[in-house]
């Protein structure tokens, strides 16, 4: 597969305590909201690349990204990453719920992976981007 880049962000790098928790949960999760693996360690989406890197013991102090939100094509897809995160006893932080607050048909779920990082994987078709 071959893709032509435009602007935007070309990669993330999550550095992670224990890369091997990690891949297990993320080698789940990418597959239920479309993401394939490029390697071991990275996957896309097809116009996004996130890798996983072990660093398990902080360089140095940071702020950075409070939580990222993955774009789901529906609201099953939702509820099976819910399902998945349930049946796994995940931190959920809330739902799956819709969130009228933010548009009528944004549906959301809002969890923790191995790492503490908070993640979102939502549908969101009336979002303009």
């Amino acid at each position: 597969m071959s893709y032509t880049y435009g602007p935007g962000i070309g990669h993330l790098e999550f550095w992670v305590k224990d890369l091997e928790a990690s891949l297990a949960f993320y080698s789940k999760l990418f597959p239920l909201i479309g993401w394939h693996a490029l390697n071991r360690t990275s996957y896309s989406c097809g116009t996004h690349e996130i890798y996983f890197k072990e660093a398990p013991v902080l360089l140095h102090d940071s702020l950075g990204v409070r939580h990222i939100c993955f774009h789901a094509t529906s609201r099953q897809v939702v509820e099976q990453v819910g399902a998945w995160l349930q049946s796994i006893n995940a931190t959920i932080i809330r739902g799956p719920q819709a969130m009228p607050a933010y548009d009528a048909a944004y549906y959301t779920v809002d969890f923790r992976d191995p790492n503490g990082f908070v993640l979102e994987v939502a549908h969101m078709p009336e979002t303009k981007l």
